[in-house]
């Protein structure tokens, strides 16, 4: 009976929070610390995601750029995750960035930059969606080629594939949305399991390993590009197999104990991921073959190669390689499941066309089933570039990735402006930075504004109009959807979160709803048993 108050405690507390920030409990809280990291991990899931993008890494720089530009990353992204972590914890509301730039951006660009962060998250969660779908097709075919070499793989096969993965996610997502908890704590342990016997497998078999000096110091290069330009591209792989950390801040409003719970998933998601992903990428590159036929395989997908190599058996290739798709799939579902959360919270925002369809919520199942809806035809559009240029693949990669990136630098970009201007705000949730707040919100920054750069660079040389790419070219039209749409309908409809309510915070100043005038009390959280607990307690 004890625990049962207090469960109905936390979540009374974050339904307040949630009504502080102008907003109506209208989600089933389901998810506990467990469910949201294994929720967390199935996405950020970084040696799969490694792996699915492993010809990347293989063709920019070889194995010395993908270790070592994998212990830089994870470093720095650990800058911008315990920043994120902070935020969410005062402002757990599933619109996560876009809603923290709102309430922490000096008033006069608050819901500009909350507008245009809104668009950026969006694509990053969405064209990451389509990304993963690519990745589960390529791992479907790639187990047909290697066990029928006749059968030849057609970027339409690819597509139409990816097509149904992503099919198949919204039907989970619509119709057994009570099933994400449980399926969430099980995939966990399915991907806990299958690291440690992918690796193991892979270096008990394999009889024909490279030398250290292959693994740690012999570049690769097969872009046609300079050599320091090539490692910068090679930063695309394990940028991608360090991202969407930010999935918990997005499902806040279905988890219990948010504020306290949700931190702790998306720094936990990134060390699991980091220390997963470092021990993969060391296994997979002292088992690679031959790095030209690795990289050309006929399967399409190197790691499949690399596992038929190391053990000799196409049933034992095939084994690993089913592992890793089950992972891709089940992250399929809570991609879908992110993406839709987002898409339902910025509309309910008014910040999306027709925003009075995609914000509503299904009573029944507590859904918002429009949005999940949108979120299959936008991932099925961007799996549609495949069809018309061979480095569709990459190119959509980039897009996820650097939506993702600029979403994540906003709120960091904002919290520094903020300092400078005079209009910085303490964040009032049960964790804090403190003192080393700054310095981690420079360093991610400016982590974030370079690799977002990089990401628009041409991958093969000579360049044509086939092999471009397109990235600048998607971002920029993404950038100019989001000013019009500031311009014609935005400006005046969209609201975003209550931000007057934290004028100034900790001293009950009386604030101001910016959409309704309303007065609001700003609450200090160390009110009715609230405590500040620093970082480290993560």
């Amino acid at each position: 009976m004890a625990v049962e108050k207090q469960a109905f405690a936390d979540e009374t507390k974050e339904d307040a929070i949630l009504e502080k920030l102008g907003y109506q409990q209208e989600l089933k809280r389901s998810f506990g610390l467990l469910g949201m990291i294994g929720f967390s991990f199935s996405i950020v899931t970084s040696w799969t995601a490694l792996g699915g993008v492993l010809i990347v890494g293989v063709e920019s720089g070889g194995p010395p750029v993908m270790i070592f530009s994998w212990i830089a990353i994870s470093i720095v992204t650990l800058a911008v995750a315990y920043s994120m972590a902070e935020i969410c914890s005062a402002y757990p509301v599933a619109g996560g960035q876009y809603s923290w730039v709102a309430v922490l951006a000096p008033p006069s660009m608050a819901r500009g930059l909350s507008y245009v962060t809104g668009w950026f998250m969006l694509t990053g969660l969405l064209a990451m969606g389509a990304t993963n779908n690519f990745i589960g097709a390529n791992f479907i075919l790639g187990q047909a080629n290697l066990a029928f070499p006749s059968y030849t793989i057609e970027r339409w096969h690819t597509g139409l594939l990816a097509y149904l993965i992503a099919l198949i996610a919204t039907t989970v997502n619509i119709y057994g949305p009570h099933l994400l908890d449980r399926i969430s704590k099980g995939i966990l342990a399915w991907n806990i399991l299958s690291f440690v016997i992918v690796v193991i497998v892979i270096l008990a078999t394999n009889d024909h390993k490279q030398p250290a000096s292959f693994v740690f110091h012999d570049f690769q290069n097969f872009t046609g590009f300079g050599t320091a330009f090539t490692a910068i591209l090679g930063l695309l792989q394990s940028a991608f197999g360090m991202c969407c950390y930010d999935a918990p801040a997005h499902m806040t409003e279905e988890m219990k104990n948010a504020s306290r719970e949700a931190p702790k998933a998306i720094i936990l998601s990134v060390y699991i991921g980091a220390i997963t992903g470092f021990i993969f990428l060391i296994s997979v590159c002292f088992c690679i073959g031959d790095i030209t036929s690795t990289a050309q395989s006929t399967t399409g997908v190197p790691l499949i190669q690399i596992f038929y190599d190391s053990t000799g058996s196409v049933v034992g290739a095939c084994f690993l390689a089913s592992l890793i798709t089950v992972i891709v799939l089940v992250c399929a579902n809570a991609l879908l499941a992110e993406g839709s959360r987002s898409l339902y919270a910025f509309a309910r925002d008014r910040g999306l066309p027709f925003s009075s369809i995609f914000a509503k919520v299904e009573p029944k199942r507590q859904v918002p089933v429009y949005a999940i809806l949108l979120a299959c035809v936008v991932q099925i559009a961007l799996n549609s570039i495949y069809f018309g240029t061979s480095t569709g693949f990459n190119t959509v990669v980039a897009i996820a990735t650097e939506g993702f990136y600029l979403s994540y630098a906003m709120p960091l970009l904002v919290r520094i402006i903020a300092r400078f201007t005079g209009n910085a705000k303490v964040l009032p949730g049960p964790y804090t930075l403190g003192r080393y707040g700054i310095v981690l919100n420079v360093i991610g920054l400016v982590f974030l504004l370079f690799t977002s750069i990089t990401f628009n660079f041409p991958t093969v040389n000579p360049v044509d109009y086939n092999n471009m790419n397109y990235t600048s070219a998607a971002i920029g039209v993404i950038g100019l959807i989001s000013i019009v749409t500031w311009l014609t309908t935005g400006r005046k409809h969209f609201t975003g979160p209550q931000t007057g309510i934290m004028n100034v915070v900790g001293k009950g100043i009386v604030g101001e709803d910016s959409r309704s005038g309303i007065p609001a009390t700003a609450m200090m959280s160390s009110e009715k048993g609230g405590e500040i607990l620093d970082m480290k307690d993560l």
